[in-house]
């Protein structure tokens, strides 16, 4: 036990982090197992301890800043949980058909209202554009108007959305544009709400999977969903959406994006949060669109989902009181962790970036005009 507080301690050193000290971003163990089980587990067992209570933090967020600023998440072992999951997503195509409903069973389809207790009036389960302003509300609607502005939205455009949530966007651009939006999902719950949240719009919310889509459509908007695709479809869905989308239209992808390519997720955000997700890389987005689009523009601001996710946590903290009547400490424990590790992450720059990509199937005549 000595041992391993000792190798924790070294470990905590380099961001300087201490174990049970004073200030905001220190470790306060609660039970001393901590140590083996973080040095034999990693950071599935991290998380998982958290959520036991094994330890706390006073500021979550800043803890994990400095975790990836120093790159302490290299420092600590797989366990053969984590190494098996690398195995499997080599040799299986985890973002199946079938694999992919995993992901709107355990995260999507939870409760319709504890998603509404901390997001925006338009539902907005993505990153905000905190442009002149620190309001999450109105860093919703800007993004969203960014996005139709980007696309250069009429009134006679048809549009596709592609993983479109809660209906924000297909109502947004609906009530500010005029266009005609199909929006796409696989949740059950998604599209429940967003059919009555749009009631009365040209919107037609349909449950579908991006590789049954049909129709052609001016405009295609992937928003917060190419993360559950998987670097195995990522040629596949550009291919889909390139066969789906005129010749003369747009097609916008907003993603968080990953500095390094890999083929897996974080471990605990696996198992808890978004089973079979990741991050693509610029790598991998630019051999997915190779001979297929004309890369108009690339927007990185990846800084704003750190004041998005504070801010989901600052509202769902607040409602915690009437959610707790249908949610156990754990439950809380662990959305805590999430929203402020992920909050963490970003702040770092380490690897999570937020990308909004303008691309074309022939090019823009005369050139493309960025928006910012």
């Amino acid at each position: 036990m000595v041992r391993h507080k000792k190798q924790i301690e070294e470990i905590l050193t380099k961001a300087d982090v201490r174990l049970n000290g004073d200030r905001p971003w220190d470790v306060r163990v609660n039970d001393e197992r901590l140590y083996s089980r973080v040095l034999s587990g990693g950071s599935l067992a991290l998380g998982e301890a958290y959520m036991d209570g094994w330890w706390d933090c006073e500021a979550l967020d800043q803890f994990v800043d400095r975790v990836f600023r120093s790159r302490l998440n290299e420092d600590v072992s797989r366990d053969w949980r984590t190494i098996l999951y690398i195995i499997k997503s080599k040799f299986l195509n985890l973002q199946s058909i079938r694999r992919s409903k995993k992901v709107a069973k355990i995260h999507y389809d939870l409760d319709n209202d504890l998603y509404m207790s901390f997001l925006d009036p338009y539902n907005q389960y993505t990153c905000g554009y905190f442009k002149d302003t620190e309001d999450l509300n109105e860093a919703q609607e800007k993004k969203l108007k960014l996005i139709c502005e980007k696309l250069k939205l009429t009134s006679s455009d048809r549009v596709l959305d592609i993983g479109c949530g809660w209906g924000g966007f297909a109502k947004y651009a609906s009530e500010h544009y005029g266009c005609h939006v199909t929006g796409i999902s696989i949740s059950d719950e998604q599209i429940k709400y967003a059919k009555e949240f749009c009631k009365g719009l040209p919107v037609d919310i349909q449950k579908c999977d991006y590789r049954n889509v049909v129709g052609e459509f001016d405009k295609v908007v992937v928003v917060g969903m190419i993360e559950h695709v998987g670097y195995k479809n990522y040629r596949k869905i550009m291919k889909i959406v390139s066969e789906h989308l005129k010749k003369d239209g747009l097609f916008l992808l907003h993603t968080i994006g990953a500095n390094v390519s890999t083929t897996v997720s974080d471990p605990w955000f696996h198992k808890y949060i978004f089973p079979n997700g990741m991050l693509p890389s610029i790598r991998h987005v630019g051999d997915a669109i190779e001979d297929l689009f004309v890369m108009e523009d690339w927007h990185n601001f990846g800084s704003d989902y750190d004041k998005t996710l504070v801010a989901w946590f600052e509202n769902f903290n607040k409602a915690w009181p009437r959610l707790k009547e249908k949610y156990d400490e754990k439950f809380y424990r662990m959305w805590k962790y999430y929203l402020l590790s992920m909050a963490g992450a970003f702040r770092s720059r380490q690897n999570n970036q937020l990308w909004q990509i303008v691309l074309s199937p022939k090019g823009v005549s005369g050139g493309y005009t960025s928006l910012r």
